[in-house]
């Protein structure tokens, strides 16, 4: 008698256990991940006497009076939030770019150590920020890039790089040789090879590196705390800044805390076919 007419067999028992056991793991980390963030979002939208109230309501009348605080008045979130678009978005670009063609390069060269030089350039990422914001801040204060857009770029910039070459440069080593040799066999340069065919199918490389690197950047409080000044003071200073030694306003610290989750959250909705697909690192196989 087979395992189809007495039951599931040993094997597909295990399966559908570890199946169970993963959906049962994945339940728990998304509770854990929305419940402080649907919380964070309640809290935005109650008015100031309900967010540090003893007793906790779920039911109340929602009101947008945190969000207009944040944007009016003396609290105007606008020039955080451009300076924040500006500095983590062009990091991201130029990350991104240069990663690529670094990264390209890296994967396709010949020369001896270059496992070494690439263990190198993924060390430098592994330094802590309190061990290089000194010697940037000195570095800066020199070329006169404190309190400039520009700075926080470059600052962003420096942490952003070695991490984009080192991620690309696997994706790019999983492409064979051939697929650059045969287009330039029918007639394209390296250079338009590189473009048509190599970066096409790296796609999900280059925009899991985006995300990542926008996000990085989008969250940093160190660099923005020591390099940037009044004109260029991004979204988490601004957080910071609501809490002072006469207390802390707990209703518009929930809205500035949903208003710089939600943006990153909706660009990895947007791009989520291509990060998982990156993430995974199964975008092309080698032969």
């Amino acid at each position: 008698m087979t395992a189809s007419t007495t039951g599931a067999g040993p094997l597909e028992r295990g399966s559908r256990g570890s199946r169970v056991l993963v959906r049962v793991l994945v339940a728990i980390a998304l509770i854990w991940t929305l419940i402080p963030l649907g919380w964070m979002l309640l809290s935005s939208l109650k008015p100031t006497a309900e967010v540090t109230a003893a007793t906790p309501d779920v039911w109340f009348g929602p009101t947008l009076d945190n969000y207009r605080n944040l944007f009016s008045g003396g609290n105007n979130l606008w020039p955080y939030l451009r300076n924040s678009l500006i500095a983590a978005g062009c990091s991201a670009l130029l990350a991104t770019a240069l990663g690529a063609l670094a990264g390209y390069g890296l994967a396709r060269t010949t020369a001896r150590g270059k496992h070494h030089l690439s263990f190198w350039i993924i060390s430098t990422r592994m330094a802590p920020i309190a061990a290089v914001v000194l010697p940037i801040f000195l570095i800066f204060r020199v070329l006169g890039l404190i309190d400039t857009l520009p700075g926080l770029v470059l600052a962003y910039l420096s942490f952003n790089l070695p991490f984009a070459i080192w991620l690309l440069n696997a994706f790019f080593a999983q492409l064979p040789p051939s697929l650059e040799e045969s287009a330039q066999v029918a007639g394209c340069t390296p250079w338009q090879a590189f473009r048509h065919v190599v970066l096409p199918l790296t796609r999900p490389g280059l925009v899991t590196t985006f995300v990542l690197c926008l996000v990085f950047s989008w969250n940093d409080y160190a660099f923005a705390l020591v390099l940037s000044g009044p004109r260029t003071q991004t979204l988490p200073i601004a957080a910071s800044q609501l809490v002072t030694q006469t207390g802390i306003d707990w209703g518009q610290l929930t809205a500035i805390g949903t208003v710089v989750v939600v943006p990153m959250m909706l660009v990895g909705l947007a791009v989520r076919r291509w990060l998982v697909t990156g993430l995974t690192m199964g975008a092309v196989t080698g032969e």
